[in-house]
């Protein structure tokens, strides 16, 4: 029997099933192929807002190692310092090869922007939080000249002696003039603030007894607090630190709840795909408490935290709340 005339024109049910598949597989392939796609998948930027020194090089290398191990990619840590900041954050928002990181700050992210009329950056819209890294407790010292063994007694003096006492910090807004800001705030009591242009400028005339006071990150003043030549009359830790254990808290010196640290956490372009977010953050949080960065941190009282995005981001608005009231109240102004 001859084949019916259309027949010809008919696929067989092989052949739709074969090009139903052929098709299927082309669209599949490359949303497959892009889903798979390997991040990184080259060397990745950390950029620390700083100079090269202090607690921010610490936190930012003893991570950037670990990571380095896990990513697959290493990662690398790129100081740009300059104008409290701003310049690196502007850069880092700006970025689009989706290999550039940035380490977040107290400073970028809770007092710049209430203490710049302008800003070059948005710090809550231009970013995507990571994960928190480390907490540096800030510590509460005294030229050696100062009558005063502990908090308590300091506070007295400070009041009795209205505008005599002077304590130094890095610069208007740093994280040294808003501890300082915070416990004059707390105890009610007036000090003179003398803003340097950073930390070893203001350190020699505290060693030199030019300067009564001064709240300092724990790594830079725990040598000097051992031999001697400043006395830490409390710690801004929630806890003692085991460097330290005869130094109480602030807290634990009438004044509950009280918290003064530097934080430190990582934060990338909001360009960033979330899943990129994701896997960095599971791989960071694990960094920070591998071994051997734990090693690093605690030799310098760095408490390492870790933590998720979302965690890292409810952290931020708290520090910004927090914040804002002190830095109106001091009416703090960038240098």
């Amino acid at each position: 029997m001859p084949p019916h005339p259309s027949s010809a024109l008919c696929p067989t049910r092989r052949q739709l099933l074969t090009a139903s598949g052929a098709m299927a597989l082309g669209g599949l392939l490359p949303a497959t192929s892009w889903s798979q796609t390997p991040w990184p998948s080259k060397s990745v930027r950390f950029v620390v807002p700083f100079a090269p020194g202090g607690s921010s090089e610490i936190v930012a290398r003893s991570t950037a190692a670990e990571l380095s191990k896990t990513l697959g990619q290493s990662v690398f840590v790129d100081n740009k310092p300059g104008a409290a900041g701003n310049i690196a954050m502007q850069e880092v928002a700006r970025a689009e090869d989706q290999h550039t990181l940035i380490l977040g700050h107290i400073g970028t992210l809770a007092v710049n922007p209430f203490i710049f009329d302008k800003l070059p950056y948005d710090a809550n819209k231009d970013f995507k939080p990571v994960s928190l890294l480390a907490k540096v407790p800030s510590l509460y010292v005294v030229h050696p000249d100062v009558p005063a063994k502990n908090l308590k007694e300091f506070i007295a003096y400070a009041k009795k002696n209205p505008a005599k006492l002077s304590y130094g910090s890095a610069g208007n807004g740093s994280a040294g003039h808003l501890a300082f800001e915070y416990l004059k705030m707390t105890a009610d009591m007036f000090m003179l603030h003398v803003p340097y242009r950073g930390t070893g400028p203001m350190m020699t005339d505290l060693l030199s007894g030019r300067l009564d006071a001064a709240a300092v990150g724990a790594a830079a003043m725990l040598p000097f607090i051992k031999s001697g030549k400043v006395r830490c009359i409390a710690t801004g830790s929630a806890q003692r630190l085991p460097q330290l254990p005869d130094v109480p808290t602030v807290a634990e010196q009438g004044f509950p709840g009280f918290e003064m640290t530097q934080w430190y956490g990582m934060l990338a372009p909001a360009s960033l795909p979330q899943e990129h977010i994701d896997k960095l953050a599971a791989e960071t949080m694990k960094a920070v408490k591998a071994p051997e960065s734990l090693r690093r941190l605690n030799a310098d009282a760095a408490e390492a935290i870790g933590g998720t995005p979302a965690q890292f981001a409810q952290f931020i608005a708290a520090e910004q709340g927090r914040w804002k009231k002190v830095l109106l109240r001091a009416k703090v102004k960038p240098d």
